[in-house]
Formats: C-alpha cells, sequence, structure tokens
C-alpha cells in the first residue's frame, strides 16, 4: 500500500469523527450552556428541497478527503446533461414529479431523491429529482454484479488474496488461500455488500479501474448519463455519481438476468472458509460460515423481490429494491437519505405502498426500452451552465438531421441526371 492511499483511508476513519467533535463541541465551546432557559423543541422532519436544481450536474460536495484524486490526476469534470432528458421532458423536475390527480407521496420520506418504476414496462410513477446527480455508495455494485454476470465463468473458482482481505469498509470475509467460485463472489457482493468480493471480482477484469471502465461502458450504452463508477465497490472516489432514475433503470436491467434475481431474493447462504495464514505464528484454519442477507425489507415486506443497500459518509443511506403485488411488479430507489425518521427500507416500503395504490394507465415517464435510438437522442450532450466540462461539440439536434436529409435528397436529385447526361455527351464525342 502506498502512502497516499495510506493517507487516504486514514482521513476516511478519522474525518467524520473529527467532524462530529467539532459540531458538537464548537457551540458548548463558544457559547457555553445556555442557564434557565428551556430545551429547545424538537425541529420538525421535512423531506429535503430540490425544486431549485441543487445537484442537477454534480453531487455535493464531500463531507470528507475521499474524492482527492490521486497525485497528478486532474479531477474529473462534471458529467454532460444531455439536452433532451432521458425518459421523457417531466422528469426534468427536480421537485416531486407526480401522475395528475395522484394523491401527495408518503410522509417521512428522508431520500432527497427517490423513484417509483415499473419493473416490467419500464414505466416511471412517481419520482422526486429523477435526473439529480448523488453518490450511489454501494447500490453501483449492481452494475458491477452485472458486468460480471455476462462476462465471467460463474463456476470458476478464485483464489483469495490478501489484498482482498485488507479491502476497506463492509467485508463478507475472504481471506487469503480461501477458493471461491464466482457466484458465491457474488453471493457476497449483493448479499452482504463486501468489498471484498467486489475486489476480487474486479481482479478478473485487470483490476479495479479496468472494472470501472466495463462499467461505465455498460451504463453509457444503457442511456444512464447521470451515473459514473469511479470504484468497483462503491466507495466514494473522485467523480462518482447517479441518479434515482438511472439507478431504476441499471436495477431493471440486472433484474433480467434469472442468477442475479435469485441471489438478491436469497435470505441466507454457507459461505466457504479459509486455511492457516503461514505469515501468522499459530493460526488455525477458518471454517465456513452463513451469511444474511442485509436488505431488511426482503424480511419485513410482503412480496419483496430483494434489492440492495448502500452507505457512506458522503452518500449517506442509499436503497434500490423490487416487490411484487397481484402480477405487478415495482422498483424503488432512494438516494442520499437517513435513517430518521424512518429507515431506508420502510420508507421503500411506503413508497411501494403509494405506488401499488396508483392507477397503472399513469406515468410521468418511461425507463428505456430495447429498441435504438435516434443518434439525436442518445449524443447530442451540452456542457451545464457555468461548468467547467471542456468544449463539447455541438451534435446536430433532430431537426438538423432532417434538414440534411432533405438537402441530400435535393441534391442526388440534380447530380445523377447530371451525372447521366455528362456520360452520355462524353460517349457521343467520343
Amino acid at each position: 500500500m502506498n502512502v497516499w492511499e495510506l493517507h487516504r483511508r486514514t482521513a476516511r476513519r478519522i474525518w467524520p469523527v473529527l467532524t462530529a467533535t467539532a459540531l458538537a463541541v464548537g457551540p458548548i465551546a463558544l457559547c457555553g450552556p445556555a442557564a434557565g432557559q428551556p430545551p429547545p423543541m424538537p425541529t420538525p422532519f421535512v423531506t429535503p428541497a430540490t425544486d431549485h436544481c441543487p445537484y442537477k450536474t454534480q453531487p455535493r460536495p464531500p463531507i470528507d478527503l475521499s474524492e482527492v484524486p490521486r497525485p497528478g490526476e486532474p479531477s474529473p469534470a462534471p458529467l454532460p446533461v444531455p439536452n433532451r432528458t432521458v425518459g421523457g421532458e417531466k422528469l426534468a423536475a427536480c421537485g416531486v414529479v407526480l401522475p395528475e390527480g395522484a394523491p401527495p407521496p408518503p410522509a417521512d420520506i428522508s431520500a432527497t431523491a427517490w423513484m417509483v418504476s415499473d419493473l416490467d414496462t419500464g414505466a416511471v410513477l412517481a419520482a422526486k429529482a429523477p435526473h439529480g446527480r448523488y453518490r450511489p455508495a454501494s447500490t453501483i455494485k449492481i452494475l458491477l454484479a452485472t458486468v460480471a454476470l455476462r462476462n465471467l465463468d460463474l463456476d470458476k473458482v478464485v483464489v483469495g488474496t490478501q489484498a482482498d482481505a485488507d479491502m476497506e469498509g463492509t467485508r463478507v470475509g475472504i481471506g487469503p488461500g480461501g477458493r471461491y467460485t464466482n457466484r458465491q463472489l457474488l453471493q457476497a457482493l449483493l448479499m452482504t455488500s463486501g468489498n471484498d468480493a467486489a475486489h476480487a471480482i474486479a481482479a478478473q477484469f485487470g483490476g479495479d479501474e479496468a472494472a470501472v471502465a466495463k462499467m461505465n461502458d455498460l451504463a453509457k450504452s444503457l442511456r444512464a448519463f447521470d451515473t459514473r463508477a469511479a470504484t468497483p465497490s462503491g466507495l466514494d472516489g473522485p467523480g462518482m455519481s447517479t441518479s434515482a432514475y438511472d439507478l431504476s433503470l441499471l436495477f431493471r436491467e440486472a433484474m433480467a438476468i434469472p442468477l442475479f434475481a435469485e441471489i438478491i431474493g436469497t435470505e441466507q447462504v454457507d459461505f466457504p472458509g479459509y486455511p492457516p495464514n503461514p505469515a501468522i505464528p499459530g493460526d488455525t484454519d477458518h471454517p465456513g460460515f452463513p451469511i444474511g442477507n442485509d436488505n431488511q425489507l426482503l424480511y419485513n415486506y410482503p412480496g419483496a423481490l430483494g434489492g440492495k443497500t448502500g452507505f457512506t459518509d458522503d452518500a449517506r443511506q442509499t436503497f434500490v429494491a423490487g416487490a411484487e403485488r397481484d402480477g405487478r411488479r415495482l422498483a424503488v430507489t432512494l438516494l442520499q437519505a437517513d435513517v430518521l425518521p424512518i429507515r431506508p427500507w420502510e420508507q421503500a416500503a411506503r413508497l411501494l405502498d403509494y405506488g401499488f395504490a396508483l392507477d397503472p394507465a399513469l406515468s410521468v415517464g418511461q425507463l428505456p426500452d430495447d429498441e435504438p435510438k435516434p443518434e439525436s437522442e442518445v449524443t447530442v450532450l451540452a456542457a451545464p451552465p457555468g461548468e467547467g466540462v471542456g468544449n463539447l461539440a455541438q451534435a446536430p439536434s433532430g431537426n438538423d438531421h432532417e434538414q440534411w436529409r432533405i438537402l441530400a435528397m435535393i441534391a442526388a436529385l440534380v447530380l445523377i441526371p447530371t451525372g447521366l447526361l455528362w456520360t452520355w455527351h462524353i460517349r457521343t464525342r467520343r
């Protein structure tokens, strides 16, 4: 581990402690106790307001040093914002987006952005800040899992390394010398959010950078233009972002893979152990152990299909899940949420109940289908006003394409007869 990485990991661990200490001690040190004053009344919970589009181009500034680029590397520019809103123009709104005549959404939703969609039809039923950009945390493992499921041999045995075991954050318990199939690594990745499993999977693509490149290529091909992975595991990194819309899109894509749907709906499986480490005197054998799914919605919501949880200090609570009721399958996503006033899975449950109660014939947008999209819709990207994203060439709009097509037809009608007449003239002269 190099010095830069050591400093970065240390900063990740101590920064939240220093911040919390400063917030707790600062007011007391500056003002002192107000003797004889009644305790302050608790502030009523209010869902974060996003109508003014605070995160249209990028997430809020980080609170720690997790997104500092490596020495010599520049900070990534914000992702371009598509000229045409993916999913429909109603989803360009940054506040709550509901079908006409729909009741207000549930109370006590602390998620800054959320979305409810139909897993089968792709209809967007309701949303808040659907294209606002937020950090995904471990929900980005859905994207890594999709890449792995489509490219890796699930029965291949992978030998655990010390680098896997040393991964920061949540770990399933991979040990050096342990033998794991890719199927078991995916179970650890999705059920217990193992960052060590993410590292072992990424290594098979050539390392973190290569795996992240594949993840971003897949996101772009699916038209998830708000999404950029910076790490395979979801640990915060420079330029990381997604949106409630994109996360719903990525989840729907993954749910089309039967093994993904099976894994996220599994409550418990057995995971292999690993042999003694010869570098540790007296180390003994490490037997296998059961691992459980950390998604509480799976245990507490009738019809739950499973999903993925996430948390970092910068991303806060993130969540994506699906459920089925009366033959109808819905998905819900939460970004930048907190555990108050209710936990994320409970917020998801309320939004799912809300979605199931809505008229299925009404929607506010659409997740992309599998049909080819016009070039103008896919490639027309503009730099957000005031953002230093460099000079992006303006691709022709849909109207420009139509004008060029008409001009090409006129030119063909003029040039082809002219060419034929010229050929006839030359032959006549000969």
